[in-house]
Order: structure tokens, then sequence, then C-alpha cells
């Protein structure tokens, strides 16, 4: 298998390396990948916002961020294949139009149903965007520590991409509208678009282009039955037929995916990468550290915002620390890396996370941030880049250059299906509480009542929550079993 690269509609023999605009790429890159990331917590923070404008239910809310992330992790594979194959540079300018034009769609939405339909088209074009952008710059840095280099600028701006995502979530909500946390990834694209075109050349992989689409669709219909089951669940309780069909039914859809893949010749996921016990045990702590961390932030925004009155601003204030910890956290971790072996960190931090969990879960209707907030957020913080960082490394391990953007990708698509899947579960525990404790629970002051049950129900999602760091604990420790040493070069060895 063989790299081309093209220029004009004639394939070359150019060294992309040894481009002078290739700093100039990054920049385009980074800003194309700034804009997915900026989408995960910008949106968060304006959901109280949205969900209040179009009359969405609290059973429903978790469309708002479950539209977006279920195509994106159900056809993040796909979009890397097509990427290869059929030009990273057409992906990356098709997927920043698409992704543009399904946020203005978001924008302008006045019913929740077409809010949903352009959160999942947001989906769809990430899934083609993200995988581009990061093969253009495994294509377009040849030089090993130039590709460090690129490739910790573009780790520094998935960090900070978050951290920007809650300061301007909340200025926008705050001084103009939620709609224009949808209306600014216009604006971000036409600026990577224009730039893309004379600063990045296009490249593909030659070989076989056949795409495993029959993959692709059982893997998204699997897990979007299982977050409309969980959504359903609410409304229709638990032990419904309509429930536990959807629920049954995305589970063996889930369950006939894999079975297709073990006997397709072009699979989406070659399980030979996902059946080792390092690599398995990497996706799944990814899987699941999302799953908590995203109903985590789903609760706080509510908790901030619908209880304690916080302003979309003042919500993004506070919840910033979280994210800082984490990119600060993210080096410190690397470090220890050396001396510790990976499964002794990740298991521990998934206790970390866990004990920050049950800290949470102790909110009340006055609770002070410094004294009952800030800390689980520092701990939950340390928590998640002991996970992420090594789990990062350990995805890579053992894997050459055909399938390391395959098992690049399924870190991302572990992170966005438990995030869908984290979300709705959590959202409808946490909902089901609160309807539950209101039919036991009542006062003369209605809206005392309201604001109790709505504390319950975050509460006992953040329990939940709790339990599934634990669950990630456990696996971590029981299915990694690779050293310090075998870890070090695990990225740049995949990267070489």
């Amino acid at each position: 298998m063989s790299e081309t690269l093209a220029s004009d509609g004639d394939v070359t023999a150019v060294k992309i390396g040894a481009d002078p605009r290739r700093w100039w790429a990054l920049t385009v890159i980074s800003l194309a990948t700034v804009m997915v990331v900026l989408d995960a917590t910008i949106v968060n923070v304006a959901l109280p916002q949205a969900q209040a404008a179009l009359h969405i239910s609290d059973a429903n809310r978790q469309w708002i961020v479950t539209a977006y992330t279920l195509p994106f992790g159900g056809l993040l594979l796909l979009g890397g294949r097509i990427a290869d194959f059929g030009g990273r540079r057409r992906a990356f300018l098709i997927g920043l139009v698409g992704f543009a034009l399904a946020s203005g769609l978001g924008g302008a939405a006045n019913t929740q149903g077409l809010l949903f339909t352009a959160r999942a088209l947001q989906g769809v074009f990430a899934a083609l965007l993200a995988p581009a952008a990061l093969s253009l710059l495994n294509v377009t840095f040849t030089d090993k520590r130039e590709r460090a280099t690129a490739f910790g600028v573009y780790g520094a701006v998935l960090g900070g991409g978050s951290a920007l995502g809650l300061l301007a979530g909340g200025l926008l909500t705050n001084y103009l509208d939620w709609r224009w946390c949808l209306y600014v990834n216009i604006a971000i694209a036409a600026v990577a678009f224009v730039g893309a075109i004379p600063l990045i050349a296009e490249s593909r992989t030659d070989g076989e282009t056949k795409y495993d689409i029959p993959g692709a669709v059982l893997v998204t219909a699997g897990l979007g039955l299982l977050v409309y089951g969980f959504a359903k669940a609410v409304d229709d309780g638990w032990g419904s037929a309509t429930t536990l069909g959807l629920l049954i039914g995305g589970a063996l859809l889930v369950v006939v995916f894999v079975a297709v893949q073990a006997r397709t010749r072009n699979p989406l996921l070659p399980l030979r990468i996902a059946v080792d016990r390092n690599r398995g045990g990497a996706y799944l702590a990814s899987l699941l550290v999302f799953l908590a961390m995203m109903g985590m932030f789903f609760f706080l925004t509510y908790y901030l915002q619908g209880v304690r009155g916080y302003s979309a601003l003042k919500t993004g204030m506070a919840i910033l620390p979280l994210t800082l910890v984490v990119i600060v956290g993210s080096g410190i971790v690397t470090g220890l890396m050396r001396v510790v072996p990976p499964r002794i960190i990740i298991s521990a931090s998934f206790l970390l996370c866990a004990v920050a969990l049950v800290w949470f879960s102790r909110i009340g209707l006055h609770s002070s941030y410094a004294g009952q907030l800030l800390g689980p957020e520092i701990v939950v913080g340390i928590g998640m880049a002991g996970v992420l960082v090594p789990v990062t490394n350990l995805a890579l391990l053992g894997i050459g250059g055909q399938d390391s953007g395959v098992a690049s990708g399924l870190v991302s698509a572990s992170q966005q299906v438990g995030g869908s899947i984290g979300t709705a579960l959590l959202n409808t525990i946490a909902a089901t509480t609160t309807t539950h404790y209101l039919t036991h629970h009542h006062s003369s002051n209605a809206a005392l009542d309201m604001a109790k049950g709505a504390i319950h129900g975050y509460s006992v999602g953040f329990l939940v929550a709790a339990a599934v760091f634990a669950l990630g604990a456990v696996a971590s420790l029981w299915l990694i079993n690779a050293t310090k040493s075998e870890t070090a070069g695990a990225g740049m060895a995949a990267a070489s």
C-alpha cells in the first residue's frame, strides 16, 4: 500500500514534508479541529436555553447531545477510510462545508425535530472531517521531529478547544443567543475552507477502495436503537414492550455487526485490532470514561443553571477549572508513564473519578461552589488525565502503519459512542428518579419540590456514573498487562 499526492488533478511524487507551507497548513487543520472540539462543549453550556426555547422535554433533551455524538462515533471509521482512499483534502473540504451548513440549519431551527436533525448532520460531517484532518497531519509532516511538534500542537488544540468552548458558549448565550453557539461554526469553517484550498495538497492511499457500508449502517442503527430505548424508558418505563424491544433490537444489531466484521473482506473494524487485551482494554476504558463523563457535564450544567440560577457564562467559568486540570495533568501523566505501569495509572485514575462523582452526589440546594463543586472538579480532572493519556498510547500498541488509522479512529469512536450511551442512559436515570421523587413528595411550594426532585435525580445520576468509573478501574486492572517500557514508544511507532 503506497501514498500518492495529487496537485491540480495530477498524481505527483512530491514529498509533502518539504513543503514550506506545511506550518500554515497546520494552522488551517488546527482551526477545523477546534471547530469540532468546540462544538462538544459550547453546545453543552447552552443546553438549558435551547431546551426552553424549543419546548424540549426532559426525556428528549439528551438528543441535543446524542444526535451529534451518535453518527459521529458510528461513522468515524467509515469517514476515515473514505478520506484515505477518496482523497484527504477533498474529504476535509466537504466536511467543512457540510458541518457549516448543518450548523446554520441548527441555529435556525424552530422545532426540536429540526434541531436534532441538524445535530445529526453535524455528526455525519464531523465523522468525515475529523479523521481527514488527522490523516492530513500524518502525511504533511514526514520528519519525526516536525511530526512530534505538529501532534503536540494538535493535542494542545484538543484540550484548549474544550476550554474555549465553555467560555465561548457562556459568552454567546449570555450576550447574544444560544443559536450563536451553532452559527459561530459557519465563520470558523469559512476561514478554514479558504485557507485549505491553497495550503493543503491532495493525498490518498492506493489500494482496494471498497467500503463497508453495511457495517456502518448496522453499528449506527444498533447504537441508535439503544439510545432511543433509554430515552423511551422515561415515558414508557424500563419494563414496557417498546423500551425492551428497542434495547434488545439495538443489542442484536450490534452483535450482527460484530459477526459481519468477522466475515467481511474489507471490514469497517478489523477484529484483530480490538481483540488484543491491551488495545481492547484501552478502547473499553475510553468508552467508559466518556460514558460517565458526558453524563457528569450534563448534570453539572443543569444543576448550575436550573437549580443555582447561574448564567450560561458563569456556568462555563465554573466548569472551566476541570478542563484546565485535564490539560495540565496530561503533561504530568506523560512523565509518570515512564516509571509506573499503565494499568496502575488507569485504574487508580478511574478510582479518583469515582470518588469525585460520589462527592458531586452530595450537592444540595445551597451548596457553595468552593466547598462542594471545585474540589471534585479538580479530582475528576486529574483522574480523567490519568485515563486518557495512557489509553491513547495503549490503543496504538503493536499496531503497524497499515492499521494505525483504524486504531486511532477507534479511540475517537469509542469516546463518541460512550458519550452517546452515557448521556442517554444517565439522563433517563436522572429523569425517572426525579419523577419518582415528585410522585412521593408534595408540599405547598411546588417550585421547591421541583428543585429538590431535580437535585435528587442528579445525585443518583452522579452515583451511577461513579459506579461506571469503578467498573472501569476493575476492567482496566484485569485486561491491561502492558509494561511501562512497552508503551513508551507506542504512539510514535505507529505514526512512523
